[in-house]
């Protein structure tokens, strides 16, 4: 087994990686940490605007060994590898028990005019959603729904922060992801783009059951998620189309935010791969 090269937790490099678990950083230098031996992968496998993601990583000696395929296709793609110590690369994790690979990207968030100018059928809506973990599995909530498309508004959390990337498993390098849209542009866009805007909302009038069985789901749809703790405000709510609630035919008191929005956008994403759908054979 190689020899670590990075054995300093006070090393230049260490430091400058460590720094982008604090927002501030982060968006000062446009890059990001991705942990694990999933996120590495993805990120060595993504490109925007012809340049590679991922551009260092830290790896320990004994997960350069097991991940040695990880730890090519990030050489492949041109970015610096350093073999590290135990105690560097748990310095730079932010979880409390490190996997031994530490990933520094670039930032790959997508204008919100390329979003819409792709024409949009399903889109994940996070109106003033503050818990990093919330915003990371509701983002792999909608890649596996096939969503095109998830946009975080400018009052919510950043989905750069480590415990939204880890909570993505991979998702946040598979689908456009727009963040910093005011609530107000991004409905009027989608909306200008003929895509019906929800809100889900446990207090809705309407019945997710009932919209489905009138037929009302089938086409270009963005479902408008809120805080977990307070839900969305009136004036949000207002904006939307419809205010649609996920019924609750058992005795609990509600769905947490994730829950409700993996039952919302697939929903969405039945309906429109039925017959007559916006995804059906005929185009419609």
């Amino acid at each position: 087994m190689p020899t670590p090269e990075l054995i300093s937790p006070r090393s230049s490099r260490v430091l400058a990686a460590r720094r982008l678990a604090k927002r501030n950083f982060r968006g000062k230098e446009r890059l990001f940490l991705a942990e694990g031996p999933q996120a590495v992968r993805e990120a060595a496998e993504h490109r925007a605007g012809g340049s590679a993601t991922l551009v260092e990583l830290f790896a320990t000696p004994e997960a350069a060994d097991r991940y040695a395929d990880i730890v090519g296709a990030a050489r492949d793609v041109g970015a610096r590898v350093h073999l590290a110590s135990e105690q560097v690369v748990a310095d730079i994790s932010t979880t409390v028990t490190p996997q031994g690979l530490v990933g520094i990207c670039r930032f790959l968030d997508t204008p919100f005019e390329e979003v819409l100018a792709a024409r949009p059928r399903l889109v994940a809506l996070l109106a003033n959603v503050r818990d990093p973990g919330n915003a990371g599995t509701v983002l792999r909530c909608a890649d596996a729904a096939g969503a095109e498309a998830v946009v975080l508004t400018d009052a919510s959390v950043d989905v750069y922060n480590p415990k939204a990337v880890r909570a993505s498993v991979g998702s946040l390098f598979h689908l456009p992801v727009a963040v910093g849209v005011p609530v107000e542009r991004a409905v009027e866009g989608l909306r200008a783009e003929g895509v019906r805007v929800l809100a889900a909302d446990g207090a809705g009038d309407r019945d997710l059951d009932a919209e489905l069985d009138k037929g009302t789901m089938g086409g270009p749809t963005a479902w408008v998620f809120g805080n977990e703790a307070w839900g969305l405000p009136e004036e949000t709510r207002a904006l939307t189309d419809a205010v649609v609630r996920v019924p609750i035919h058992g005795k609990a008191e509600s769905l947490n935010l994730a829950t409700a929005a993996a039952v919302c956008l697939y929903a969405s994403a039945r309906a429109q791969r039925a017959p007559g759908g916006c995804r059906s054979v005929t185009g419609n």
